[in-house]
Protein backbone atom coordinates (compact mmCIF):
# COMPACT_ATOMS: atom_id res chain seq x y z
CA UNK A 1 0.00 0.00 0.00
CA UNK A 2 1.57 3.12 -1.21
CA UNK A 3 2.67 5.60 2.03
CA UNK A 4 0.67 9.24 1.76
CA UNK A 5 1.99 11.80 3.78
CA UNK A 6 -0.73 13.91 6.03
CA UNK A 7 0.96 17.37 4.89
CA UNK A 8 1.89 18.07 1.29
CA UNK A 9 4.09 20.54 -0.10
CA UNK A 10 3.48 24.25 0.31
CA UNK A 11 0.66 23.39 2.63
CA UNK A 12 0.74 26.06 5.62
CA UNK A 13 -0.53 24.72 8.81
CA UNK A 14 -0.05 25.81 12.82
CA UNK A 15 2.10 23.29 14.83
CA UNK A 16 3.84 23.29 18.59
CA UNK A 17 7.90 22.42 18.05
CA UNK A 18 8.27 19.46 20.70
CA UNK A 19 11.91 18.52 20.36
CA UNK A 20 14.94 19.28 18.62
CA UNK A 21 16.97 17.18 16.25
CA UNK A 22 21.06 16.12 16.81
CA UNK A 23 21.46 18.92 14.22
CA UNK A 24 19.18 21.48 16.24
CA UNK A 25 16.32 21.77 13.96
CA UNK A 26 12.76 21.90 15.61
CA UNK A 27 10.31 18.65 15.60
CA UNK A 28 6.81 19.05 15.07
CA UNK A 29 4.61 16.07 14.14
CA UNK A 30 1.06 16.05 11.86
CA UNK A 31 -0.49 12.71 12.66
CA UNK A 32 3.03 10.82 13.74
CA UNK A 33 4.85 12.70 11.18
CA UNK A 34 7.40 14.15 11.69
CA UNK A 35 8.90 17.71 10.01
CA UNK A 36 11.88 19.13 10.61
CA UNK A 37 12.31 22.92 10.95
CA UNK A 38 15.26 25.45 11.43
CA UNK A 39 14.99 28.85 13.68
CA UNK A 40 12.31 26.72 15.62
CA UNK A 41 12.98 25.81 19.68
CA UNK A 42 10.83 23.52 21.80
CA UNK A 43 7.33 25.01 23.37
CA UNK A 44 6.95 27.71 20.35
CA UNK A 45 3.73 27.83 18.33
CA UNK A 46 4.27 28.30 14.64
CA UNK A 47 2.93 29.11 12.10
CA UNK A 48 4.57 26.87 8.77
CA UNK A 49 4.86 25.82 5.43
CA UNK A 50 5.68 22.45 4.15
CA UNK A 51 8.93 22.96 1.97
CA UNK A 52 9.62 19.09 1.10
CA UNK A 53 7.55 15.66 2.14
CA UNK A 54 9.70 12.79 2.06
CA UNK A 55 8.31 9.21 3.15
CA UNK A 56 9.42 9.36 6.71
CA UNK A 57 9.74 12.29 7.40
CA UNK A 58 9.35 16.30 5.85
CA UNK A 59 10.85 19.81 6.57
CA UNK A 60 8.94 22.96 6.65
CA UNK A 61 9.61 26.93 6.81
CA UNK A 62 8.99 29.44 9.54
CA UNK A 63 6.28 31.80 8.48
CA UNK A 64 5.13 32.97 12.20
CA UNK A 65 5.80 32.17 15.47
CA UNK A 66 3.41 33.13 17.80
CA UNK A 67 5.43 32.86 20.96
CA UNK A 68 9.28 32.56 22.27
CA UNK A 69 10.73 30.11 23.91
CA UNK A 70 12.28 31.30 27.33
CA UNK A 71 16.09 29.23 26.05
CA UNK A 72 15.14 31.78 22.95
CA UNK A 73 18.44 34.56 22.39
CA UNK A 74 18.59 36.73 19.32
CA UNK A 75 22.19 36.63 17.43
CA UNK A 76 23.89 39.34 16.20
CA UNK A 77 23.50 38.49 12.72
CA UNK A 78 21.09 35.96 10.87
CA UNK A 79 23.78 34.99 8.72
CA UNK A 80 25.32 33.01 11.09
CA UNK A 81 22.81 30.20 11.20
CA UNK A 82 21.61 30.92 7.40
CA UNK A 83 25.63 29.40 7.09
CA UNK A 84 25.63 27.06 9.41
CA UNK A 85 28.17 28.81 11.02
CA UNK A 86 26.42 28.82 14.78
CA UNK A 87 23.70 26.85 13.89
CA UNK A 88 22.18 26.48 17.89
CA UNK A 89 23.41 30.76 17.95
CA UNK A 90 19.41 30.97 18.32
CA UNK A 91 19.61 28.55 21.64
CA UNK A 92 20.73 30.23 25.06
CA UNK A 93 24.19 28.96 26.22
CA UNK A 94 22.77 27.17 29.05
CA UNK A 95 20.05 25.23 26.81
CA UNK A 96 23.03 24.46 24.98
CA UNK A 97 25.26 22.26 27.00
CA UNK A 98 21.52 20.65 28.51
CA UNK A 99 21.06 19.83 25.07
CA UNK A 100 24.29 18.18 24.66
CA UNK A 101 24.04 16.33 27.71
CA UNK A 102 20.63 14.85 26.46
CA UNK A 103 21.87 14.23 22.99
CA UNK A 104 24.41 11.35 24.97
CA UNK A 105 21.64 10.16 26.70
CA UNK A 106 19.47 9.43 23.97
CA UNK A 107 22.13 7.30 22.23
CA UNK A 108 23.11 5.47 25.16
CA UNK A 109 19.13 4.97 25.61
CA UNK A 110 19.32 3.87 22.12
CA UNK A 111 22.03 0.95 22.74
CA UNK A 112 20.26 0.46 26.57
CA UNK A 113 23.70 1.56 28.18
CA UNK A 114 23.51 3.05 31.56
CA UNK A 115 25.40 4.84 31.78
CA UNK A 116 25.54 8.32 33.82
CA UNK A 117 26.50 11.76 31.77
CA UNK A 118 27.56 14.50 33.77
CA UNK A 119 26.43 18.04 32.78
CA UNK A 120 28.57 19.61 30.16
CA UNK A 121 31.57 21.39 30.69
CA UNK A 122 31.45 24.74 28.97
CA UNK A 123 32.77 28.43 28.56
CA UNK A 124 32.37 31.47 30.07
CA UNK A 125 32.15 33.42 26.44
CA UNK A 126 31.42 30.96 24.03
CA UNK A 127 32.58 32.58 21.03
CA UNK A 128 35.48 34.17 19.15
CA UNK A 129 37.16 30.47 20.14
CA UNK A 130 38.39 28.82 16.78
CA UNK A 131 41.78 29.19 16.23
CA UNK A 132 41.79 27.90 12.64
CA UNK A 133 39.36 28.64 9.17
CA UNK A 134 39.45 27.86 6.04
CA UNK A 135 37.37 30.32 4.31
CA UNK A 136 36.46 30.08 0.24
CA UNK A 137 37.41 32.93 -1.95
CA UNK A 138 34.89 33.83 -4.77
CA UNK A 139 33.87 36.21 -7.26
CA UNK A 140 30.52 38.35 -6.06
CA UNK A 141 28.82 41.01 -7.97
CA UNK A 142 32.23 41.41 -10.09
CA UNK A 143 34.26 41.76 -6.71
CA UNK A 144 36.46 39.20 -4.95
CA UNK A 145 34.73 38.25 -1.62
CA UNK A 146 35.68 35.78 1.24
CA UNK A 147 32.75 34.76 3.57
CA UNK A 148 31.25 31.74 4.39
CA UNK A 149 28.38 29.65 2.09
CA UNK A 150 24.77 29.50 2.45
CA UNK A 151 23.53 26.24 4.01
CA UNK A 152 23.03 23.25 1.38
CA UNK A 153 24.28 25.37 -1.10
CA UNK A 154 27.49 26.91 -3.06
CA UNK A 155 26.47 30.38 -3.09
CA UNK A 156 28.85 32.57 -1.12
CA UNK A 157 27.30 34.98 1.57
CA UNK A 158 30.20 37.99 1.91
CA UNK A 159 31.75 38.32 5.71
CA UNK A 160 33.83 39.53 7.55
CA UNK A 161 33.17 38.62 11.86
CA UNK A 162 32.46 34.76 11.50
CA UNK A 163 31.72 35.34 14.90
CA UNK A 164 32.84 31.87 16.42
CA UNK A 165 36.75 32.22 15.24
CA UNK A 166 39.49 34.19 17.00
CA UNK A 167 38.67 37.76 15.97
CA UNK A 168 42.56 38.61 14.85
CA UNK A 169 41.99 35.44 12.17
CA UNK A 170 38.93 37.35 11.05
CA UNK A 171 41.14 40.16 10.85
CA UNK A 172 43.92 38.64 9.06
CA UNK A 173 41.50 37.27 6.09
CA UNK A 174 40.24 41.12 5.49
CA UNK A 175 44.09 42.04 5.33
CA UNK A 176 44.17 38.76 2.90
CA UNK A 177 41.24 39.83 0.67
CA UNK A 178 42.17 43.31 0.38
CA UNK A 179 45.89 42.63 -1.04
CA UNK A 180 44.14 40.04 -3.47
CA UNK A 181 41.52 42.95 -4.57
CA UNK A 182 44.40 45.60 -4.90
CA UNK A 183 46.66 43.02 -7.22
CA UNK A 184 43.76 42.34 -9.13
CA UNK A 185 44.25 38.37 -8.50
CA UNK A 186 41.23 36.39 -9.95
CA UNK A 187 38.69 34.42 -7.41
CA UNK A 188 38.26 31.03 -8.49
CA UNK A 189 34.88 30.43 -10.33
CA UNK A 190 33.66 26.74 -9.29
CA UNK A 191 31.48 25.86 -12.49
CA UNK A 192 33.83 26.07 -14.59
CA UNK A 193 36.90 26.06 -12.90
CA UNK A 194 38.64 29.13 -13.38
CA UNK A 195 40.34 31.38 -12.08
CA UNK A 196 43.38 31.55 -9.10
CA UNK A 197 42.40 31.75 -4.81
CA UNK A 198 40.27 29.21 -3.95
CA UNK A 199 40.64 29.53 -0.11
CA UNK A 200 42.24 31.16 2.40
CA UNK A 201 43.49 28.80 5.39
CA UNK A 202 44.49 30.70 8.91
CA UNK A 203 45.72 29.11 11.85
CA UNK A 204 46.75 31.46 15.23
CA UNK A 205 48.52 29.68 18.02
CA UNK A 206 46.11 31.06 21.07
CA UNK A 207 49.25 31.26 23.83
CA UNK A 208 51.58 32.18 21.42
CA UNK A 209 49.99 34.51 18.70
CA UNK A 210 51.91 33.22 15.96
CA UNK A 211 50.18 32.98 12.81
CA UNK A 212 50.32 30.87 9.79
CA UNK A 213 48.61 32.15 6.00
CA UNK A 214 47.68 29.47 3.64
CA UNK A 215 47.22 30.23 0.08
CA UNK A 216 44.39 27.82 -1.50
CA UNK A 217 45.15 28.44 -5.49
CA UNK A 218 44.18 26.08 -8.59
CA UNK A 219 47.14 27.04 -9.75
CA UNK A 220 51.11 26.81 -8.93
CA UNK A 221 51.62 30.95 -10.25
CA UNK A 222 49.52 33.61 -8.06
CA UNK A 223 50.76 37.07 -10.01
CA UNK A 224 51.84 39.87 -7.82
CA UNK A 225 52.80 37.12 -5.51
CA UNK A 226 56.13 38.97 -3.56
CA UNK A 227 54.05 42.15 -3.06
CA UNK A 228 51.00 40.22 -1.47
CA UNK A 229 53.81 38.56 0.88
CA UNK A 230 55.07 41.99 1.85
CA UNK A 231 51.57 42.94 2.43
CA UNK A 232 51.06 40.49 4.69
CA UNK A 233 53.84 40.69 6.82
CA UNK A 234 54.06 44.42 6.84
CA UNK A 235 50.23 44.56 8.01
CA UNK A 236 50.23 41.50 10.10
CA UNK A 237 53.21 41.33 11.89
CA UNK A 238 52.65 38.10 13.88
CA UNK A 239 52.36 35.80 10.63
CA UNK A 240 55.86 34.04 10.97
CA UNK A 241 54.19 31.41 8.31
CA UNK A 242 53.14 31.77 4.76
CA UNK A 243 52.28 28.73 2.87
CA UNK A 244 50.72 27.82 -0.41
CA UNK A 245 48.53 24.45 -1.46
CA UNK A 246 47.56 23.62 -5.33
CA UNK A 247 44.70 22.05 -5.82
CA UNK A 248 43.70 22.44 -9.41
CA UNK A 249 41.17 19.41 -10.06
CA UNK A 250 37.47 20.46 -9.07
CA UNK A 251 36.44 19.05 -5.64
CA UNK A 252 34.92 19.56 -2.23
CA UNK A 253 38.35 19.09 -0.26
CA UNK A 254 40.24 22.02 1.02
CA UNK A 255 43.66 21.56 0.88
CA UNK A 256 45.99 19.50 -1.26
CA UNK A 257 47.74 17.10 -0.11
CA UNK A 258 51.33 18.81 -0.09
CA UNK A 259 52.09 22.55 1.08
CA UNK A 260 54.73 24.94 -0.03
CA UNK A 261 56.10 27.43 1.81
CA UNK A 262 56.46 30.86 0.27
CA UNK A 263 57.47 32.86 4.10
CA UNK A 264 59.13 32.01 6.94
CA UNK A 265 58.63 28.82 8.89
CA UNK A 266 56.43 25.77 8.11
CA UNK A 267 54.92 25.93 11.25
CA UNK A 268 53.86 27.61 14.15
CA UNK A 269 53.91 27.58 17.94
CA UNK A 270 51.37 27.00 20.80
CA UNK A 271 50.72 25.33 24.08
CA UNK A 272 48.75 22.65 25.55
CA UNK A 273 48.72 21.96 29.20
CA UNK A 274 52.39 23.88 29.48
CA UNK A 275 53.79 21.58 26.50
CA UNK A 276 55.06 23.40 23.32
CA UNK A 277 54.14 21.85 20.12
CA UNK A 278 54.77 22.76 15.95
CA UNK A 279 51.64 23.25 14.62
CA UNK A 280 51.76 22.82 10.38
CA UNK A 281 49.55 23.31 7.49
CA UNK A 282 48.25 19.72 7.58
CA UNK A 283 48.86 19.01 11.34
CA UNK A 284 45.32 18.09 13.06
CA UNK A 285 45.46 20.35 15.96
CA UNK A 286 42.10 21.03 18.08
CA UNK A 287 40.38 24.22 17.24
CA UNK A 288 39.31 25.11 20.55
CA UNK A 289 42.66 25.94 22.78
CA UNK A 290 41.13 26.91 26.00
CA UNK A 291 38.38 23.63 25.50
CA UNK A 292 41.18 21.74 24.68
CA UNK A 293 43.54 21.54 27.94
CA UNK A 294 39.77 21.14 29.95
CA UNK A 295 39.02 17.90 27.78
CA UNK A 296 42.68 16.79 27.88
CA UNK A 297 42.94 16.89 32.06
CA UNK A 298 39.81 15.43 32.25
CA UNK A 299 41.34 12.64 30.30
CA UNK A 300 44.53 12.77 32.39
CA UNK A 301 42.30 12.51 35.09
CA UNK A 302 39.49 9.77 34.34
CA UNK A 303 43.20 7.62 33.47
CA UNK A 304 44.05 7.23 37.15
CA UNK A 305 47.62 7.69 36.75
CA UNK A 306 50.34 7.14 39.41
CA UNK A 307 53.30 7.00 37.71
CA UNK A 308 53.60 3.30 37.26
CA UNK A 309 51.71 2.60 34.85
CA UNK A 310 52.48 1.95 30.63
CA UNK A 311 49.94 3.69 28.33
CA UNK A 312 48.91 3.16 25.23
CA UNK A 313 47.77 6.35 22.93
CA UNK A 314 45.91 5.15 19.90
CA UNK A 315 45.45 7.22 16.84
CA UNK A 316 48.08 9.53 18.78
CA UNK A 317 48.56 12.42 15.95
CA UNK A 318 50.94 15.36 16.89
CA UNK A 319 51.65 13.95 20.15
CA UNK A 320 49.30 16.20 22.02
CA UNK A 321 47.23 13.66 24.10
CA UNK A 322 50.61 11.52 24.40
CA UNK A 323 52.56 14.27 26.00
CA UNK A 324 49.98 15.61 28.00
CA UNK A 325 50.29 11.83 29.89
CA UNK A 326 54.02 11.18 29.73
CA UNK A 327 54.67 13.30 33.02
CA UNK A 328 51.72 10.98 34.76
CA UNK A 329 52.53 7.18 33.52
CA UNK A 330 55.84 5.48 33.28
CA UNK A 331 56.38 5.62 29.65
CA UNK A 332 53.20 6.16 27.04
CA UNK A 333 53.30 4.73 23.58
CA UNK A 334 51.62 6.47 20.97
CA UNK A 335 50.04 4.66 17.27
CA UNK A 336 49.39 6.59 14.14
CA UNK A 337 48.64 5.78 10.21
CA UNK A 338 49.72 9.53 8.99
CA UNK A 339 53.81 9.45 8.45
CA UNK A 340 53.98 13.36 8.79
CA UNK A 341 52.18 13.40 12.19
CA UNK A 342 54.42 10.84 13.87
CA UNK A 343 57.22 12.71 12.13
CA UNK A 344 55.90 16.15 14.07
CA UNK A 345 55.18 14.01 17.80
CA UNK A 346 58.35 12.97 17.67
CA UNK A 347 59.69 16.72 17.11
CA UNK A 348 57.61 17.67 19.49
CA UNK A 349 58.96 15.23 22.17
CA UNK A 350 62.22 16.20 21.83
CA UNK A 351 61.70 20.27 22.03
CA UNK A 352 59.53 19.64 25.38
CA UNK A 353 62.53 17.26 26.67
CA UNK A 354 59.87 14.28 27.11
CA UNK A 355 61.83 11.10 26.92
CA UNK A 356 59.18 8.37 28.30
CA UNK A 357 57.51 8.32 25.11
CA UNK A 358 57.40 6.13 22.00
CA UNK A 359 55.62 6.96 18.59
CA UNK A 360 54.83 4.42 15.67
CA UNK A 361 53.86 4.66 12.32
CA UNK A 362 51.03 2.44 11.58
CA UNK A 363 47.38 0.78 11.85
CA UNK A 364 46.47 0.71 15.77
CA UNK A 365 45.07 -2.72 15.46
CA UNK A 366 47.79 -3.91 13.90
CA UNK A 367 50.70 -2.49 16.08
CA UNK A 368 49.18 -3.10 18.97
CA UNK A 369 49.27 -6.77 18.09
CA UNK A 370 52.94 -6.19 17.46
CA UNK A 371 53.11 -4.97 21.01
CA UNK A 372 51.50 -7.61 23.17
CA UNK A 373 54.00 -10.51 20.87
CA UNK A 374 56.70 -8.79 22.13
CA UNK A 375 55.55 -8.36 25.84
CA UNK A 376 54.21 -4.98 25.83
CA UNK A 377 50.97 -5.13 28.52
CA UNK A 378 49.27 -1.78 28.62
CA UNK A 379 47.64 -0.42 31.81
CA UNK A 380 45.74 1.98 30.00
CA UNK A 381 44.44 2.74 26.74
CA UNK A 382 43.71 6.19 25.30
CA UNK A 383 41.66 6.43 22.38
CA UNK A 384 40.53 9.74 20.21
CA UNK A 385 39.15 8.76 16.66
CA UNK A 386 37.49 10.28 14.31
CA UNK A 387 34.22 10.53 13.85
CA UNK A 388 33.49 7.31 12.02
CA UNK A 389 34.59 5.76 15.64
CA UNK A 390 36.59 2.37 16.23
CA UNK A 391 37.18 0.01 13.39
CA UNK A 392 35.58 -3.28 14.72
CA UNK A 393 39.63 -4.76 13.77
CA UNK A 394 40.77 -2.60 17.05
CA UNK A 395 37.86 -3.09 19.00
CA UNK A 396 38.98 -7.08 18.66
CA UNK A 397 42.42 -5.95 19.14
CA UNK A 398 41.62 -4.08 21.90
CA UNK A 399 39.82 -7.18 23.61
CA UNK A 400 43.13 -9.55 23.32
CA UNK A 401 45.32 -6.86 24.61
CA UNK A 402 42.70 -6.08 27.23
CA UNK A 403 44.24 -2.90 29.12
CA UNK A 404 42.87 -2.46 32.90
CA UNK A 405 41.40 0.96 31.81
CA UNK A 406 40.08 2.29 28.45
CA UNK A 407 39.83 6.12 28.44
CA UNK A 408 37.54 6.92 25.26
CA UNK A 409 38.01 10.75 24.00
CA UNK A 410 34.87 10.96 21.04
CA UNK A 411 33.56 13.63 18.77
CA UNK A 412 30.85 11.54 17.90
CA UNK A 413 27.99 10.08 20.45
CA UNK A 414 26.20 7.70 17.81
CA UNK A 415 29.74 5.74 17.27
CA UNK A 416 30.90 6.44 21.04
CA UNK A 417 27.54 4.29 22.05
CA UNK A 418 28.10 1.87 19.43
CA UNK A 419 31.92 1.36 20.56
CA UNK A 420 30.73 1.01 23.89
CA UNK A 421 28.69 -1.52 23.23
CA UNK A 422 31.11 -3.64 21.27
CA UNK A 423 33.57 -3.29 23.80
CA UNK A 424 31.39 -4.60 26.45
CA UNK A 425 31.12 -7.78 25.20
CA UNK A 426 34.91 -7.91 25.98
CA UNK A 427 34.22 -7.63 29.63
CA UNK A 428 34.28 -3.67 29.35
CA UNK A 429 31.96 -1.80 31.90
CA UNK A 430 31.53 2.44 31.92
CA UNK A 431 29.83 3.89 34.65
CA UNK A 432 29.83 7.93 33.44
CA UNK A 433 30.59 10.44 30.63
CA UNK A 434 31.94 14.06 30.45
CA UNK A 435 30.44 15.96 28.18
CA UNK A 436 32.64 19.06 27.15
CA UNK A 437 31.80 21.79 24.38
CA UNK A 438 34.68 22.46 21.99
CA UNK A 439 32.30 23.86 19.06
CA UNK A 440 29.77 26.18 21.03
CA UNK A 441 26.93 26.99 19.01
CA UNK A 442 27.30 24.23 16.95
CA UNK A 443 25.58 20.90 17.78
CA UNK A 444 28.88 18.96 17.73
CA UNK A 445 29.71 17.29 21.40
CA UNK A 446 33.25 15.88 22.59
CA UNK A 447 32.98 13.83 25.60
CA UNK A 448 35.61 11.75 28.13
CA UNK A 449 34.06 8.23 29.15
CA UNK A 450 35.84 5.47 31.17
CA UNK A 451 35.89 1.68 30.69
CA UNK A 452 37.10 -0.70 32.91
CA UNK A 453 37.31 -4.74 32.92
CA UNK A 454 34.51 -6.23 35.13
Amino acid sequence: MKFIAPVTKNEEITATIIDLTYEGMGVAKVSDYPLFIEDALPGEEVELVVTKVGKNYGYARVLKRHNDSPDRVELPNKTYMQSGIAPLGHLSYAAQLKFKQQQLRNVYQKNHLDIEVLPTIGMADPKGYRNKAQIPVRQVNGQLETGFYRKRSHQLIPLEDFYIQDPEIDRAIVVVRDLLRQYHVPAYDEARNRGIMRNIMVRRGHFTHEMMIVLITRTKDIPQLQNIISGIVTKLPKVVSIMQSVVPKPTNVVLGRTVKKLYGKTYIHDQILGHTFDVSALSFYQVNPLQTERLYQTAIDAAHLTGKETVIDAYSGIGTISLSLAKHAKYVYGVEVTEAAVADAKRNAKHNGIHNVKFQLGLAEKVMQEWREEGLEADVLVVDPPRKGLASTFVEAVGVMKPKRIVYVSCNPATLGRDIALLQEFGYHAEKTQPVDMFPLTQHIESVTVLTLD
